[in-house]
């Protein structure tokens, strides 16, 4: 049998010598992002990254409601308009099973009849309602903002 095996000791590693402990990663705060357009969603996803946000992403309101249920982000980053379940009822939906998480909406100016579709959200409980094309570091503003007083 080898006395490395059987002392504990690895191969090349000095008698005496300490083995070096590493602190297990600290799971990152995760941003879920829900947009239709796929060239918008990677571009905001690999922002978010570059900025050091855990980010998982969705093309659409129900398989934004999945991810969400799976897994339980901190912030939500929701576009309104979008095929087979708009922002509206992904917003309604997600604040009925997590009252207290964080949503923030983004659109590019959809209506709903004659009512602007972000003053709709935000009186459905997005927290935050983002005009598209918006500044980053507004979004990185309200983003740090809400996973601070989540933690």
């Amino acid at each position: 049998m080898d006395r490395a095996v059987k002392t504990g000791r690895r191969r090349g590693h000095a008698k005496g010598r300490k083995k070096r402990i590493r602190a297990p990663a600290v799971p990152q705060p995760r941003v879920l992002v829900i947009d239709d357009n796929p060239a918008f969603l990677r571009s905001l996803a690999r922002l978010l990254q570059l900025y050091g946000i855990d980010v998982a992403t969705a093309s659409d309101g129900r398989k934004g409601l999945a991810a969400f249920r799976k897994i339980s982000p901190a912030v939500v980053l929701t576009d309104i308009d979008m095929p087979l379940q708009d922002g509206i009822g992904t917003i309604i939906a997600m604040r009925r099973e997590r009252p207290a998480v964080k949503i923030l909406a983004m659109s590019g100016g959809a209506r709903f009849g004659k009512s602007d579709a972000r003053i709709i959200a935000k009186k459905l409980g997005a927290d935050s309602v983002l005009e598209k094309p918006f500044d980053i570091e507004r979004l990185m503003a309200a983003i740090r903002r809400y996973l601070k007083s989540g933690s």
